[in-house]
């Protein structure tokens, strides 16, 4: 599966069009960054979560945007100000349920757990959570089918490496196309949230 797959697949947190445009409205407070001031913040969120050692610390900080944006999406607003210290407070939630995590799966038997798939063990609700799973990407497919090919491609490149050797891939890119970084990284943000939208609307009628 490749990377974008996963992404979509597994994230838990999918902004809607509406919520990650007001996301973006609400970062910059009035004055349109055309989206300078979200990659901004999602940097200084990684660097927060890098900080603290959190070995996902680019999913973190996404989860904190998300969050951020599923909140103006229903209310419609956020009354503290400025916007990065509400950031900072989500992500210190994010952080901490980051943490008890790690310290849960400390404690699961690697070994055990191994040794039970190798020998065919089935964990019950495995099968259920699998079909879900197989509903997605379905729709998953079908939904880049939808996109422009320039759009398909843009979005595959752009997820498609390890984090760690993303970075290098993207600055390729940018150069290929003639654009700068951020502008890159706003046009694959707005492709995935059209994608992640369409795929939970196709996932409703299966």
């Amino acid at each position: 599966m490749d990377v974008l797959t996963r992404e979509v697949v597994q994230d838990e947190s999918v902004l809607t069009h509406v919520a990650f445009t007001r996301l973006l409205e609400w970062l910059d407070a009035g004055a349109d960054s055309q989206g300078q001031t979200y990659l901004e913040m999602r940097r200084r969120l990684v660097s927060y979560f890098d900080l603290r050692n959190r070995p996902f610390a680019d999913d973190l900080a996404d989860e904190t945007l998300n969050r951020i944006g599923r909140t103006l999406e229903r209310d419609g607003a956020i009354a503290t100000t400025p916007p990065a210290r509400y950031c900072y407070v989500v992500a210190r939630f994010v952080l901490l349920e980051d943490i008890r995590r790690g310290r849960l799966s400390v404690q699961v038997d690697e070994r055990r757990t191994t040794a039970s798939f190798e020998r065919g063990w089935t964990p019950p609700g495995a099968r259920d959570e699998a079909e879900p799973q197989e509903t997605r990407l379905e729709c998953l497919d079908r939904c880049l089918e939808k996109l422009k090919p320039d759009q398909r491609e843009l979005a595959v490149e752009y997820y498609r490496d390890a984090r760690r050797a993303r970075i290098e891939h993207r600055r390729d890119m940018a150069k290929r196309m003639g654009i700068t970084m951020n502008a890159l990284g706003i046009r694959a943000s707005r492709i995935r949230a059209a994608l992640e939208t369409c795929v939970d609307a196709c996932c409703r009628t299966l």
